[in-house]
């Protein structure tokens, strides 16, 4: 990868013993651990930092605030930490990974989201570690791949937990950290909705605490680099960008003609910037490793909507509103409904007694009908793998093999949140599927993870869930921005939610009514479109019959493999 945080528990020679200093633009070396960085950003203020002083060693990568204000975090962790311990990293703001030694405790630490992954392995008496699996997966002689995980990946595109496709190679935990000889988790991601205060208080109260927070989250990224890109939608979350910052730059996936590219193009004309449509074809659905590796083995790759077209983004800096949906607008939490005529319309109000295991399996990528029939589909693309526990893919019924493992992730942040709905939200937020979209911005532009600011998810894990939803989100903008709906979402022609529900549900309904567009293009016909199942899998029918998704996952793993 381009950028890259590598390391090992053990001094400078342990280090030299795997990678050559010269791999790096920075190394840092204290008693007990030594890291490299590789970073184009290391001289920009808020981004990779390193410090090596009395205090001890630190190495922090991605993006990172301390609370006074300093350019020097580096500097001003590796302080605190020898005075506080883990304790310090609770006042660090950003998406990062933090290397401290203070002589005595060498640990790794992740944010409170993990939004960066660490992955760590142990290969021969050394315990090394970095945000590239494949850096580790090449230390490894005779990689075995994990049957658990890899069930996982194909199902519903996500592996859970700790693990990636290497039995060998695991992750860091979430709100966690890596040591010498063991792992941990912090307790910075805690929901703790303050029940008496927090209920009294309006949905415009709530509104405009988010809007406060939005607007200082924004101006702490805002002396970045131009020019300065914005992946840009027709809805509501990427347009805030334009509100607050300096945007040269816009950039749409999309037909020229759909409305959501037509209601980007005024937006951005709007707020003077300008605005670039990229047609959807075989680049938006193509996976090899330019695209793949940033799924890191544990995320379907099919959300990086936009690695084919790199060589149009002619920008140094790219933001984005990945996270917006689950964490300030309640994407998956599970909403009452009223059925009709065999659809359900949606309510504001939040299911009484929600099943998130059912919830969540319905919106994660799983495929209730087609699934049966993967293990037999791949057969010839993993025959002969090696793999840690049997050596089949076949499931009698991989249904009650998600579910199974849904409940095991949602039960093990039970203490994280006190009520079924945030255990729902913390379940996705541990899992989140959508980040190798921002892992592969961020490896190639200087990017900027908004939702990942501590005062964004201390609003998420302190606002009741039921005020945690679009209407909530669209006041908000409105207060930061009053012309911001100038230009209306396509999909949400009216301010009122309930009316946008009802008019989606009609138009599904009536005959003559044309339906909303989907705001991305259509997977199945452009990958039919492109030939792309011949191509990937050759002669293989029973692989052709599988879902355009399915198949994209298959490939991600076989790449992996090769």
């Amino acid at each position: 990868m381009n950028k890259e945080l590598f390391g090992v528990f053990g001094g400078r020679d342990a280090l030299e013993r795997v990678r050559g200093p010269d791999a790096f633009d920075e190394v840092v070396a204290g008693d007990a651990v030594a890291v490299g960085l590789t970073d184009p950003g290391l001289d920009v203020s808020g981004r990779s930092d390193c410090y090596d002083g009395p205090e001890g060693v630190c190495a922090v990568f991605g993006e990172a605030f301390a609370p006074d204000g300093t350019s020097e975090v580096a500097e001003w962790l590796a302080t605190r930490y020898a005075e506080e311990g883990l304790d310090a990293v609770a006042d660090l703001n950003g998406s990062y990974v933090a290397v401290v030694d203070d002589g005595d405790r060498a640990r790794v630490v992740t944010d409170a989201m993990r939004s960066w992954e660490v992955f760590y392995v142990d290969v021969g008496g050394l315990r090394l570690f970095g945000t590239d699996v494949g850096a580790l997966r090449s230390q490894v002689d005779r990689p075995v791949l994990s049957r658990e995980a890899l069930l996982e990946y194909l199902h519903v595109g996500t592996v859970f937990g700790e693990r990636t496709l290497f039995a060998d190679i695991h992750r860091v935990p979430f709100d966690g950290y890596l040591g010498p000889d063991a792992v941990g988790e912090l307790d910075r991601f805690v929901y703790r909705p303050e029940s008496g205060r927090a209920e009294r208080r309006t949905l415009d109260d709530h509104a405009a605490a988010l809007a406060h927070r939005m607007q200082r989250a924004l101006a702490r990224r805002s002396g970045l680099p131009g020019p300065r890109g914005l992946l840009l939608s027709g809805g509501k979350d990427s347009r805030v960008f334009l509100s607050q910052l300096d945007i040269d730059r816009c950039y749409t996936i999309g037909d020229a003609g759909s409305r959501e590219v037509r209601a980007a193009s005024k937006v951005a004309a709007q707020y003077g910037a300008d605005h670039t449509i990229l047609e959807p074809d075989e680049r938006y659905l193509r996976g090899d490793g330019s695209k793949v590796r940033y799924g890191q083995s544990i995320k379907e790759s099919l959300h990086i909507h936009h690695a084919g077209y790199d060589d149009h983004f002619d920008v140094t800096t790219m933001y984005h509103g990945v996270l917006f949906d689950t964490l300030l607008k309640g994407y998956f939490l599970e909403r009452a409904g009223v059925e009709a005529f065999g659809s359900k319309l949606p309510s504001a109000r939040l299911a009484s007694d929600p099943d998130p295991v059912e919830s969540l399996l319905d919106t994660l990528g799983y495929f209730p009908e087609e699934s049966p029939t993967v293990a037999d589909a791949v057969a010839e693309t993993f025959d002969g793998v090696a793999f840690d526990d049997g050596d089949s893919l076949h499931l009698d019924d991989p249904g009650d093999f998600l579910r199974g493992r849904l409940r095991a992730e949602l039960d093990r942040g039970r203490d994280r949140a006190e009520s079924v709905h945030n255990a729902m939200d913390l379940l996705v937020v541990r899992n989140q599927p959508v980040l190798p979209f921002r892992t592969h911005l961020a490896d190639n532009y200087l990017e900027s993870f908004v939702a990942a600011d501590a005062e964004l998810l201390d609003w998420h894990l302190t606002t009741p869930p039921e005020h945690r939803r679009d209407a909530t989100f669209w006041r908000a903008l409105e207060r930061i921005d009053t012309s911001i709906f100038h230009h209306r979402p396509p999909s949400q022609p009216h301010a009122s939610r309930r009316l946008n529900e009802i008019e989606r549900f009609l138009r599904r309904k009536l005959p003559f009514c044309e339906s909303f567009e989907a705001a991305w293009p259509d997977r199945e016909r452009l990958y039919a479109d492109c030939g792309l199942a011949e191509e990937l899998f050759p002669g293989q029918a029973a692989m052709h019959r599988l879902p355009a998704r399915l198949q994209l996952r298959a490939n991600d793993a076989r790449w992996w493999l090769e």
